[in-house]
């Protein structure tokens, strides 16, 4: 059974690369049959917050990616100190002693000489014993594993193919610190190890770390799992992708106005395909999902790819769903809208003209309130020619049953009295009524807006005329 796993640090917002990979581990495993797991890597002490391990949380309920977890690392140190000092006993692994300052200056003296920056090993109890290195009083060593220095490993990466390490590129990491947190390298061995994770998906960003991990597997006996490395996601312009070419955290596209599933969808097409499908469902992706189909090459972001994307989603998305959505929208701007048209009737007029659930408030605003049309377009609109006509309709609008029908006759009737093209007064009434110069059926916009409404603000900028 696949068993997959996403493991955030909670040091910062989930960005869209970690959303893309937890997406693939989702629906890897999903697809499958699996367990899809959620651990919270937060031995960075310094820097993990609560409110990164909140927004990692929210993040995956909002895209929907249920999971088994969370599991927490700090709530596993004894576990990782227990399989560290085995392979100290088993000679695998040892104490080392040397301070932050020697190791300094080692790496100083090894770039002096043009040297790869490395630790000698000279804490290896061999080298210690022909140093004459006695442990320091009072000083807590780290341990550090000790890796082979014959061979090399090699792995068959499910993304990448084949890739081989000498050891001899390799130096013996730090399995624990001297304050007893585990290393990245061996918290996660240790971690999907005992969370039996089978297959490994992650960034390319972890492709060194292979190998290292790869050798604390074959110390500890264990079988390892399958690795499938997927490229980083670059911006347009071929940088690795910043906060300025939309890495931004999955929540601001929630708090912009994107829907999980058109971001689900976008995520999963960059650096995936199935075919030449561009639109999908979580539950297609599913059954389609594997790894053979993701590219050995980076994906670039494209905000203009995923805002159309989104606009195809909104534009099936149910008219209820959509007003609940957009109503805090509606009310951060001033709006009330238990005093206009349900907002479900206002989604379904203007969710084909928008890109995002925000675009889709805003441009509901002059439904709930009037909004005062700029100087420009007064001067393109309201002129004295057309002021008879406006009256005139404002008249025979007042006397009717409200209904958008009813409407498009009256306008209908007074462009054929007064003798104009329906443009000529439909663009007038439309800033008079919505401050706006683009509106859907200007018809369809009046009967929503309502009767009381539309003649009040018609009375109001008709003295605004010439």
């Amino acid at each position: 059974m696949i068993r997959t796993r996403f493991a955030p640090s909670p040091t910062g917002y989930l960005h869209i690369g970690g959303a893309r990979t937890a997406l693939f581990c989702w629906a890897f495993a999903k697809r499958h049959g699996g367990t899809f797991i959620l651990r919270i890597e937060d031995t960075d002490r310094e820097r993990s917050t609560l409110e990164s391990e909140q927004a990692i949380l929210d993040s995956m309920d909002w895209l929907g990616l249920d999971y088994q977890g969370p599991f927490y690392q700090m709530q596993r140190l004894k576990r990782y100190s227990e399989v560290a000092e085995q392979l100290v006993r088993e000679g695998k692994a040892y104490h080392c002693y040397a301070s932050r300052e020697e190791l300094d200056a080692l790496r100083e003296s090894q770039r002096a000489k043009g040297e790869k920056p490395r630790y000698d090993g000279r804490w290896r109890p061999e080298n210690a014993k022909r140093a004459g290195l006695k442990p320091p009083v009072g000083v807590q060593p780290v341990i550090r594993f000790r890796n082979p220095d014959d061979g090399e490993v090699t792995f068959n990466d499910l993304v990448k193919g084949p890739i081989t390490v000498a050891n001899s590129e390799l130096d013996d990491l730090v399995l624990m610190r001297s304050d007893g947190i585990p290393t990245y390298n061996f918290g996660v061995v240790v971690d999907d190890l005992d969370m039996e994770i089978n297959t490994v998906i992650r960034g390319d960003d972890h492709v060194n770390n292979t190998p290292r991990q790869i050798n604390v597997y074959r110390a500890l006996g264990a079988a390892l799992p399958k690795f499938a490395h997927v490229p980083m996601i670059l911006g347009q312009d071929g940088e690795r992708l910043s906060k300025r070419h939309g890495a931004v955290s999955v929540m601001q596209y929630r708090d912009e106005g994107y829907l999980p599933e058109a971001l689900l969808n976008y995520l999963a097409r960059l650096g995936w395909s199935h075919g030449n499908e561009e639109k999908f469902s979580s539950a297609q992706l599913i059954e389609w999902i594997d790894l053979e189909h993701i590219s050995k090459s980076p994906a670039r972001f494209d905000p203009e790819k995923l805002a159309w994307l989104n606009q195809q989603y909104l534009k099936e998305a149910d008219d209820a769903r959509l007003a609940q959505l957009m109503t805090p929208f509606l009310e951060s701007d001033g709006c009330d809208v238990k005093n206009g048209p349900p907002p479900a009737a206002v989604a379904a007029l203007l969710k084909e003209r928008v890109n995002t659930v925000k675009q889709l408030a805003d441009a509901a605003v002059y439904f709930y309130r009037a909004l005062e049309p700029s100087d420009e377009l007064k001067q393109q609109h309201y002129t004295a020619g057309i002021k008879p006509a406006l009256a005139d309709l404002r008249e025979r609008l007042a006397g009717i049953d409200w209904q958008r029908g009813k409407i498009n006759e009256v306008l209908k009737s007074v462009v054929a009295e007064h003798k104009l093209k329906l443009p000529k007064i439909a663009m007038p009434l439309r800033v008079m009524v919505t401050g706006e110069a683009q509106t859907p059926s200007i018809d369809a916009t009046l009967e929503l807006i309502g009767r009381d409404q539309v003649l009040a603000r018609l009375d109001l900028q008709l003295q605004a005329f010439p």
